[in-house]
């Protein structure tokens, strides 16, 4: 990946090391007239999708995660690694290949930042609904081989959120802006 953002004085962060999916990079910037030095994760990004059937269903997958060594019910996603497509070109295909979905209808949900404190990911989450499941060609590897797709009621994932025996931030954030969404609306 390359670095494509400067500090305000113009200058590239330094890549101290360069990934597969991020780069760390330290930044040396100019804060209220001190030189400050940072050190953070450079992230391409990543996509994820609230699908919602007519029975009022939540599609989820269960994907194993390395950092936590653990299998986390999340919403479908992937990360905005081809640079010549849009967040919802991305959140298209990554519904399709994650689960063999695809979706009619499409909404902008939310768009947030996952720990800007330590990186500069951006996550954007897409409501889909009039989904119907196709046969296609993707071949799934790696961590994608196992990963468990599922619907559940709707009121299940946010038990789950609320009582933390779903931590995935995408799917608590998505799941949580929905829900007020969908209160506005009835109050509105």
């Amino acid at each position: 990946m390359q670095d494509k953002r400067a500090n305000k004085q113009g200058a590239e962060p330094e890549v101290i090391f360069a990934g597969k999916i991020f780069d760390l990079v330290r930044d040396r910037f100019d804060y209220n007239g001190e030189q400050l030095t940072r050190e953070y994760l450079r992230h391409p990004g990543a996509v994820a999708v609230l699908a919602i059937n007519a029975k009022n269903q939540v599609l989820t997958v269960k994907q194993y995660r390395r950092p936590v060594d653990s299998y986390l019910l999340e919403l479908p996603a992937g990360l905005r690694d081809a640079t010549d497509e849009s967040t919802l070109d991305t959140a298209k295909r990554e519904l399709l290949e994650e689960t063999d979905y695809v979706a009619e209808n499409w909404q902008h949900l939310h768009t947030f930042l996952t720990s800007p404190g330590c990186n500069d990911e951006v996550i954007e989450i897409f409501l889909a609904t009039g989904l119907t499941k196709i046969e296609h060609d993707y071949d799934r590897t790696a961590e994608e081989r196992d990963m468990q797709v599922d619907w559940h009621d709707l009121t299940d994932v946010v038990d789950a959120v609320l009582n933390s025996k779903a931590q995935s931030p995408t799917l608590t954030v998505g799941i949580l802006h929905y829900l007020a969404i969908q209160g506005s609306k009835q109050n509105g």
